[in-house]
């Protein structure tokens, strides 16, 4: 068709998770529109829990991916943010209606007429495909810039991970509690960056986990203060109500009543993980006279566009934190 253009990607056209060659049509560029030449794009947990339909809402065939790095190849008329030739980057969110009240204060994440970067539909009905592919097509103002001196593969984490965990701590205030002790429950692709934004803001971090073949890493790569094992029922005694914040981004099945007992009165418990199947709520802590706030923000919360994302950059290009990412294909 005339307005479409060939695209190459690879997807999964089944449960199974095996991602296949996969040739399909993007948009063609449009008046807002920006085409963006892809050159990495991450690894997010939830493009496997997508590919494998762990949430039921999958539908075949996915292109996924949405940390998107590359370079700007076309710009429509309206654009004035963006030219050919700029280091861009796509996230989690594609489009809103951008008239909501959601959507007036920056928050399209909010949006009910929000669509995914995959396995989303836009206005017009057609199906997205996400950054596993050569190409994409995006509204502008779902567009971020690249800053000089930030690498594309290190960046492009930055575009969910970074966002996700980064957008509770400046919600809640710890980016301003210096000091304050946080802990990261989990040390995926979440809670790696969770310790080290953590730390750029000054808190004190403790990595909470069940595997203690993980200390090393948490301390000396990572840069955490303390390691606290879950199985180790003393030391997990001794750290009863010490914690101001914790971060939970387990998305594998587990008891939130270990985590509830570390946080001291009026600490805050953030869940960022997505496990198959609910979580329990113990109820008794949060009535038994310690007031804890339990707030389940997850990715609806985190995927704020671009402020949270300068800010991000910005600690990076101040040296307080740096990025590891390890690079296949």
């Amino acid at each position: 068709m005339a307005d479409e253009h060939k695209a190459f990607g690879w997807a999964a056209k089944d449960e199974s998770g095996f991602l296949s060659p996969f040739h399909f049509s993007r948009r063609e560029n449009g008046e807002d529109d920006v085409t963006v030449k892809i050159l990495f794009c991450g690894v997010c947990h939830s493009d496997l829990h997508t590919i494998k339909n762990h949430w039921g809402f999958s539908r075949y065939p996915i292109v996924p991916g949405h940390e998107i790095v590359g370079i700007a190849t076309k710009v429509g008329k309206n654009v004035t943010k963006f030219k050919e030739g700029d280091r861009v980057g796509v996230g989690v969110i594609i489009s809103s209606c951008q008239s909501c009240d959601s959507c007036n204060q920056d928050l399209e994440n909010y949006c009910s007429k929000m669509v995914f970067t995959y396995n989303s539909r836009s206005s017009d009905g057609t199906r997205n495909q996400g950054g596993y592919s050569d190409v994409i097509v995006v509204d502008h103002r779902f567009v971020l810039r690249f800053p000089d001196g930030l690498p594309s593969d290190a960046g492009a984490p930055l575009l969910c991970a970074g966002i996700t965990v980064y957008s509770p701590m400046k919600y809640y205030g710890m980016a301003e509690e210096s000091g304050k002790h946080l802990g990261v429950s989990g040390l995926g692709g979440l809670g790696h960056l969770a310790v080290k934004i953590g730390k750029a803001f000054g808190l004190r971090v403790t990595v909470i986990s069940r595997s203690p073949e993980k200390e090393r890493e948490a301390i000396d790569r990572l840069g955490a203060d303390s390691f606290l094992v879950t199985t180790d029922s003393q030391k997990m005694k001794d750290a009863v109500g010490t914690m101001d914040f914790i971060i939970d981004t387990v998305s594998a099945e587990h008891s939130l009543l270990p985590l509830f007992g570390l946080l001291n009165v009026n600490g805050k418990l953030v869940i960022l993980g997505f496990p198959e199947k609910p979580l329990e709520l113990p109820i008794f802590p949060l009535v038994s006279g310690k007031e804890k706030d339990d707030d389940p923000l997850g990715l609806y919360f985190a995927c704020c566009r671009s402020n949270c994302y300068v800010f991000l950059v910005s600690l990076l290009q101040e040296g307080k934190w740096w990025e590891e990412v390890r690079l296949e294909g």
